[in-house]
C-alpha cells in the first residue's frame, strides 16, 4: 500500500496536533452537581421549615448558573428572582450576602456595589468553599427576612459540608 506525501504529511500533522493538545494545561476545579444542589435545596428548605418558616431556595454552581431551585407554596413571586440574584451575588463576591450589605452601608468604598444591577445586597446568599475554593453558593428569600434567609442557607451548607 502506497501513501502518498502529501497524506502522510496530514496524518503527523493531525498527529503531532493531538499530542501537543494532550500537554496544554487544562483546568480541573470543583464544581457543584446537580445531585448536591438539591441536597443543598432540600436541606435549605428542612432548616426553614424547622422555623416554621417557608422560602425559595437557589443554588447556583461556580459559574453562576442556576442548577436547583425550589419554592414552597404562597411565597411571593418575587422572592424567586431574588433568591437566584442572592445566590449570585455570594458567589460572585465570594462574600456572604448579609456581610456584604453592611459593609456597603458602613463603608463608602464598597457603596457602590448597590449600583450594580447583577448584585443583590440582601442577606440570605452563603458561597459554598470546599477546600477554599467557591464552588457555589446557596440564596434564600422569602423566609421573613436577611437574617433568617441567610441562617436558613447556613445551616445547609454546614449539614451538607460539615468539615467546612
Amino acid at each position: 500500500m502506497h501513501i502518498s506525501k502529501p497524506v502522510l504529511a496530514l496524518a503527523v500533522g493531525l498527529g503531532a496536533g493531538a499530542v501537543q493538545a494532550e500537554t496544554v494545561a487544562i483546568a480541573s476545579r470543583p464544581d457543584l452537581t446537580l445531585s448536591l444542589a438539591n441536597q443543598l435545596a432540600d436541606a435549605t428548605l428542612a432548616a426553614c421549615h424547622a422555623q416554621q418558616r417557608t422560602a425559595v431556595v437557589a443554588v447556583v454552581d461556580r459559574s453562576g448558573q442556576l442548577v436547583s431551585l425550589q419554592r414552597d407554596d404562597n411565597v411571593g413571586p418575587h422572592n424567586t428572582v431574588a433568591a437566584q440574584r442572592k445566590a449570585f451575588t455570594a458567589l460572585s463576591t465570594k462574600t456572604p450576602t448579609l456581610l456584604l450589605a453592611e459593609r456597603a452601608r458602613s463603608n463608602a468604598d464598597a457603596a457602590n456595589l448597590t449600583t450594580l444591577d447583577e448584585l443583590l445586597l440582601l442577606g440570605g446568599g452563603v458561597p459554598v468553599l470546599v477546600d477554599g475554593a467557591v464552588i457555589g453558593a446557596v440564596g434564600v428569600a422569602g423566609a421573613g427576612g436577611a437574617e433568617t434567609d441567610q441562617a436558613c442557607a447556613q445551616s445547609a451548607i454546614s449539614q451538607v459540608f460539615p468539615a467546612q
